[in-house]
């Protein structure tokens, strides 16, 4: 049994969640739940992993192995249902870096890319640092978010959309997509010829029963128009060895995303991110399975703390990802406000929600992927300053 309710100090080891903080808002004593990474220790077969390439003692150039496609292909195929050759895989660094080498492969400056509203921060700046037109389509938010399909179909049609960038899983409202909802979505990009780039990082933090439905499989034919960018960092907490995978069916698509990589010198990975991708898919599945656990009780405990304490806080119940989305509207506070309590008053650091677009304002985004003990200290920080 892996303990998740182990503390491990990550202060002074030049972590970006806990570290920081301090030189960003100038306050002691921060309690950080923003930032999506986990405060567990990773697998210990994957820390072995690590281990033996170290004490082998040399650390030089290395690519992927075939052990280390098998490992992902069969993992799609188990987990996914998703049926994946090794000519469809190209590395990256992380998804990111695999969306822009893309962008800039398949679009060109002026040409209009569409976001959600609100969605992950980098989305828009990665259309608007390549000198791209941003387009926003807001999502419909009640109990939890759904495409506006209406506003959806007029945004490509009339801003003549290229490329869609779709987070799947939603971060930050923990939407697992359902298979329709995508079909749909893809036979409206299908029909104005747009390519989607799905964004699956969160694929296997999803809660039953609830089901991961790639992009790619949702329709006929939608690998043809489709990338789809994920890495098992976010699942086994190994963010930092930085390290993706993208998935492109289409010869094409695929061949000209490689050859801007080359161009990039984009395509030499990090030798522990082969390791640690090889490790987590072989080895990681009851870890996975306990931590998914974990987290379902650490997101109730907030949710049934909210509703008893702060019943003024409205909460989207995750259906996949770590992440809690909260409205804090009834308030009435500014963005600027209610930043500035949260983090001088409760000391406790969460992500803005106007960081995720226009429709993020008066919202707050939480990670409750931490030692219980952590996750309640938090919350009763929290309760204590917006309680009155």
């Amino acid at each position: 049994m892996e303990n998740f309710d182990q503390v491990i100090s990550r202060i002074g080891t030049n972590s970006i969640k806990w570290d920081e903080i301090k030189t960003m808002y100038h306050e002691e004593d921060l309690l950080p739940l923003w930032i999506a990474d986990m405060d567990f220790k990773a697998p210990t077969d994957v820390l072995q992993a690590f281990e033996n390439l170290v004490q082998q003692g040399i650390l030089g150039y290395s690519g992927p192995s075939s052990t280390l496609f098998q490992a992902i292909i069969d993992w799609q195929a188990v987990h996914h249902e998703w049926q994946i050759e090794q000519e469809d895989i190209l590395f990256f660094t992380g998804v990111l870096a695999g969306m822009t080498t893309a962008l800039q492969a398949l679009s060109e400056p002026g040409d209009s890319i569409l976001i959600f509203d609100p969605v992950y921060p980098p989305f828009a700046s990665i259309v608007e640092n390549n000198q791209r037109r941003l387009i926003r389509s807001s999502l419909i938010e009640n109990e939890t978010f759904s495409f506006d399909f209406t506003d959806l179909e007029h945004k490509i049609k009339t801003e003549n959309v290229k490329i869609l960038l779709l987070c799947n899983p939603h971060n930050p409202g923990g939407r697992v997509w359902s298979k329709q909802e995508l079909h749909q979505l893809g036979k409206l990009c299908q029909k104005y010829q747009v390519i989607v780039f799905s964004d699956e990082i969160h694929q296997d933090l999803v809660f039953a029963p609830h089901q991961l439905t790639t992009f790619a499989n949702a329709g006929d034919n939608f690998a043809d128009f489709s990338l789809t960018f994920t890495s098992m960092t976010k699942t086994f907490n190994l963010a930092g060895i930085k390290n993706s995978f993208l998935v492109i069916k289409n010869p094409e698509l695929r061949q000209k995303v490689a050859t801007k990589q080359q161009k990039n010198f984009q395509q030499e990975i990090n030798v522990f991110g082969y390791t640690g991708m090889e490790a987590a898919y072989r080895f990681g599945e009851s870890w996975r399975k306990e931590l998914l656990t974990y987290l379902q009780q650490n997101i109730q405990l907030a949710i049934d703390f909210f509703h008893a304490e702060l019943p003024k806080i409205t909460i989207m119940s995750p259906e996949g990802t770590y992440l809690l989305w909260l409205d804090f509207s009834a308030y009435d506070l500014t963005d600027e406000q209610l930043e500035q309590k949260m983090i001088h008053e409760a000391k406790v650091v969460l992500n803005s929600g106007l960081s995720y677009g226009p429709s993020g304002s008066q919202h707050m985004r939480l990670n409750v992927a931490c030692p219980k003990a952590t996750l309640l200290t938090g919350l009763k920080r929290i309760k204590k300053v917006f309680a009155n």
